[in-house]
């Protein structure tokens, strides 16, 4: 595509931003499988390793295949630079540990994926880096908790599995007012109906794995930011460390956003008309859903997203041996602890995503025994809903 000054729509953007071409003219992206990359002279090395040349050096610190998605997904995100990774673990790992040190101070919210939580609440603590959980919907909570060595805010939104909504702008205006940095891990919103720069947060990451691969096919993550932020925390970290995505995995997210668009608005409509049908089922105690007028926050949503989720949370009466039985009985929906996949997926979280929280912790959050996770795919609707009043009928 010829550079083009006019501002593009995501759609266009996702199929042809970042991309770079061989001398061949190649019309899908190449996929550069190659450790390292070798130089005309000595002096053409040397000026490459001082930053004086453009160019490749090894696939650990940078890649063609593996920027074009940082292009790509920098240009979707609205942000200047980006670090993709190997998975999105990696990427949330990097993105808090790289800018912190032994006598820090963490402040994140309780409502956030098992593995995220470990990451604040457990590692970080074994390198001398305090951490504060609160209720992240709580304005106050993140303001309470500030301390004169705090440095970091971590927030999902909307949050695994409950679908919580953080104001994120609130959040971010209070960090600023301090010097905090603020990060979002914007998985369950995606980058296509929220963007948590805009919002004024300072780092994005995703788990590239869920909704940008989208089918079940390969890891990937990745952190999003300002040049300057990268260059001054994250850049020698992710060279030094070598969580760095490989080539073939990035090949298959490009391709992957190219169709983003597409799956994702399909993947919402179906999840709202899936809602609003458990909402009114006898089994059903509890529906959470960001599309409806009865979600908890709903005039936060109003304001931060455009658009609603491909994610479902439902309580059903009954408890775990109810969810459980539910989740046998379904016959489209296939049992996972992955999401936003191209196949409709349900979750047991107690059991599986957040099994390693303690049980209070879970309350905490709003996870009971009862509670079911559900990511819409891409089959019809109709055939879903068939799916879930069966799966209910004998749960």
């Amino acid at each position: 595509m010829a550079e083009t000054k006019r501002p593009l729509h995501p759609q266009t953007t996702l199929v042809h931003g970042g991309t770079l071409r061989s001398q061949f003219g190649e019309t899908s992206e190449a996929m550069y499988l190659t450790q390292g990359f070798v130089y005309d002279s000595a002096e053409a090395a040397e000026a490459r390793f001082k930053g004086e040349a453009p160019g490749f050096i090894y696939s650990r610190y940078a890649n063609p295949t593996v920027d074009m998605f940082e292009r790509r997904m920098a240009a979707l995100e609205g942000a200047e630079d980006a670090r993709a990774m190997a998975s999105g673990m990696a990427a949330v790992s990097a993105a808090l540990l790289c800018q912190l040190k032994a006598g820090d101070h963490i402040v994140a919210a309780k409502q956030l994926f098992g593995s995220c939580r470990w990451v604040a609440e457990t590692l970080c603590p074994k390198f001398g880096i305090e951490t504060t959980i609160i209720d992240g919907t709580s304005p106050e909570a993140w303001e309470a908790a500030i301390r004169p060595n705090t440095k970091v805010f971590f927030l999902e939104s909307p949050t695994n599995p409950t679908l919580a909504v953080i104001d994120i702008a609130a959040v971010t205006a209070l960090a600023n007012a301090h010097g905090i940095t603020v990060v979002v891990d914007n998985v369950f919103a995606t980058p296509l109906y929220q963007k948590p720069l805009e919002l004024g947060a300072h780092v994005v990451v995703y788990s590239a794995t869920k909704h940008i691969d989208g089918q079940g096919r390969c890891l990937g993550g990745i952190v999003l930011s300002s040049k300057d932020w990268i260059d001054e925390n994250l850049h020698d970290y992710f060279r030094h460390t070598g969580p760095s995505l490989s080539p073939f995995n990035a090949w298959t997210l490009l391709k992957g956003l190219e169709t983003l668009p597409l799956r994702v608005a399909q993947q919402t409509a179906s999840a709202g008309q899936i809602a609003d049908f458990l909402a009114g089922h006898g089994k059903v105690a509890q529906v959470i859903y960001p599309g409806r007028a009865d979600h908890p926050q709903a005039a936060i949503i109003a304001r931060q997203m455009a658009g609603g989720s491909t994610m479902v949370c439902m309580e059903l009466n009954g408890g775990k041996d109810a969810a459980f039985a539910f989740e046998n009985a379904l016959e489209i929906f296939a049992i996972s602890n992955n999401l936003g996949d191209a196949k409709s997926l349900v979750t047991h979280p107690s059991t599986t995503t957040h099994k390693n929280l303690s049980e209070e912790a879970r309350l905490e959050q709003g996870i009971r025994p009862g509670t079911v996770r559900l990511s819409v795919g891409l089959e019809h609707a109709g055939d879903l809903i068939a799916d879930l009043e069966q799966a209910l009928a004998r749960a």
